[in-house]
């Protein structure tokens, strides 16, 4: 009798998906390099506006909240605003990356070692030494109930499962990309 590995199917259907995505983004990046050369100061608007809103959306996720004036503050300073507090630290810290990301795209390859180089940048002002390296225990998202009760939402891979977890993603996103171009 022949087993039907699901895992497989799961991985072939991921990697199909991830191929669409990334043609979709070739495509739309053609449209991109013509609005750059027709209207370059509405782009560079649009892109500092779509930078507070990243930062204030994504940190927000996190419970990580400030005012939208000093929010706009920490983010269009070119020198660096001494941080307030714990909060602060991490916006400072997420900007610098979105602004790396934004800036240097083209030369940042998708790769394990990139990854952690940027999550250590997200820690950077905040003195906690967890930036730069893989989880050391289990997390999970969960919800709470209005009894109080927890309902585990979402397991990610353990511990020593993530390193190689992120190497297969990172594979996956390349060989994607190559079959692309």
């Amino acid at each position: 009798m022949r087993t039907f590995d699901y895992t497989q199917l799961a991985l072939r259907q991921w990697d199909s998906e991830m191929l669409g995505l990334v043609a979709q983004i070739h495509e739309f990046k053609g449209r991109q390099e013509m609005f750059l050369k027709q209207k370059p100061a509405v782009l560079d608007k649009l892109v500092e506006i779509a930078k507070i809103q990243s930062t204030e959306a994504s940190n927000k996720i996190e419970g990580i909240v400030t005012t939208s004036t000093r929010i706009q503050q920490l983010c269009n300073e070119k020198t660096t605003p001494p941080p307030r507090n714990r909060d602060e630290e991490e916006i400072l810290g997420y900007r610098d990356v979105l602004n790396t990301i934004h800036e240097n795209y083209e030369y940042i390859p998708i790769r394990t070692s990139y990854i952690l180089q940027l999550h250590k940048d997200l820690y950077r002002y905040s003195g906690k030494t967890i930036g730069g390296r893989f989880k050391s225990t289990q997390n999970f998202i969960a919800e709470t109930h209005t009894d109080g009760t927890q309902f585990i939402r979402f397991m990610p891979p353990g511990p020593y499962e993530t390193p190689g977890a992120v190497d297969a993603i990172c594979a996956s996103f390349n060989q994607a990309i190559d079959a692309c171009s």
